[in-house]
């Protein structure tokens, strides 16, 4: 049975590191959510580290920066891990190879500039699906639309052999009160239809050793052992979490408010259910992290 808690701080003293999802923990889309932000300051001020794990399908200084508009403070995370530097760092290796079709906003173009920690990175182009070696997706080009209007230039591909690379494994977000659609979904159609996804954010391995290499640049290593991840996706945060084998704090007033009727804090057997059906474990569980 997973404990519910009442604050990160009734935990806290377990843990020397928080892997923390960034939308649906931190802030909804719009705006910081101010209970979120005063349980990391008070976790950085006994000496823990924040380590900010998002599926932004962004460099990590698109992120913080993005953060201006949300009114997240600086001072209540230590560094991010992005899904898209764990991607562009696979793209630049050359895994979907030189020509690459791009799907997403012209905001998230920053995703083809070479990161520096890549050697001799391969020369990438962005040309027309019909000139690719790959897809980069980082969206769908319209967030409200139906996954399925990609079907069309998805069956081009897969009769082409392109892969697609993934750089948000997320499949809905919400932006305040409204869900959107995230490149998770597109790649989940792509699979369903016989092509193949590369993923490289949660709950897939790659972003988890790009934290933990984030983690270490801060000081001493930390042993597994000490480290909690927070998150609202049962399907990337907490399913990410047992793969690495890392305790879990489920965040249920976010993507699951409804399956957990979370209010203040979800009801027990909501919450039983849902985990069950799921066939997830998460260590804790708190309406919203606080």
């Amino acid at each position: 049975m997973v404990q519910i808690v009442d604050s990160l701080a009734e935990i806290s003293d377990r843990y020397d590191a928080v892997f923390c999802d960034v939308w649906g923990c931190l802030h909804d889309g719009v705006r910081a959510l101010p209970e979120a932000v005063a349980a990391l300051r008070a976790f950085r001020a006994k000496g823990g580290k924040v380590v900010l794990l998002t599926n932004a399908p962004r460099p990590r200084a698109d992120v913080a920066a993005q953060f201006g508009q949300f009114e997240v403070p600086q001072d209540c995370w230590d560094t991010i891990a992005t899904s898209g530097d764990s991607a562009r760092v696979a793209m630049f290796q050359g895994v979907i190879g030189d020509k690459v079709y791009f799907m997403g906003k012209d905001y998230d173009l920053t995703f083809f500039d070479p990161p520096a920690i890549v050697d001799d990175p391969t020369d990438v182009r962005r040309v027309p699906l019909d000139e690719a070696t790959g897809i980069a997706c980082l969206g769908p080009f319209d967030a409200q639309a139906d996954p399925e209007v990609n079907r069309p230039e998805f069956l081009y591909a897969k009769a082409n052999g392109l892969k697609l690379l993934c750089a948000n494994p997320d499949v809905i977000v919400d932006r305040g009160e409204t869900r959107e659609w995230c490149a998770g979904a597109l790649a989940a159609l792509y699979t369903e239809m016989g092509g193949e996804s590369l993923y490289f954010g949660k709950p897939h391995p790659p972003v988890y050793t790009l934290a933990r290499q984030r983690l270490e640049q801060l000081g001493a290593p930390v042993p597994d052992s000490r480290i909690l991840c927070i998150g609202d996706g049962i399907n990337t945060d907490i399913k990410g979490a047992m793969g690495e084998d890392l305790d879990s704090l489920f965040v249920t007033g976010g993507l699951a408010r409804e399956e957990t009727r979370t209010g203040d804090q979800p009801e027990r057997d909501a919450l039983d259910a849902f985990v069950v059906e799921s066939q997830m474990s998460p260590t804790f569980a708190i309406g919203y992290l606080r």
